[in-house]
């Protein structure tokens, strides 16, 4: 998307993409950044999520690491907010894993075709 990985307009680009996950679904950092044509940016995805936390419009929490691990768990506040989130929306979480974290995810770049 010819933007820079380590601007402002790339959270936002980043935020626009994390409003649109359906709810009791999740992804991850990297099929995020991979969706806006930045795969070796998942890092600067999360710094992103970690910036997210005052706008109630960001759902953050559904956003993990590529194996289900809720990796930005510490950002929520309280240490089980994160999992409090996902299994509110009908996601079970085990020793901070999504269980069948497969059926769950939501790929952008397949989900919302460029």
């Amino acid at each position: 998307m010819g933007t820079e990985a380590g601007s402002s307009d790339f959270f936002e680009l980043v935020w626009q993409v994390v409003r649109l996950i359906p709810r009791s679904r999740v992804t991850s950092y990297g099929a995020v950044a991979n969706y806006l044509g930045m795969k070796r940016s998942a890092r600067m995805v999360g710094y992103a999520m970690n910036a997210s936390h005052d706008d109630p419009t960001i759902p953050a929490h559904r956003v993990v690491n590529r194996n289900g691990l809720l990796t930005g768990k510490h950002h929520f506040g309280k240490p089980d907010q994160m999992e409090k989130l996902l299994k509110a929306e009908g996601i079970k979480v085990k020793e901070d894993k999504i269980v069948n974290f497969e059926k769950y995810f939501w790929d952008p770049a397949v989900e919302l075709k460029l």
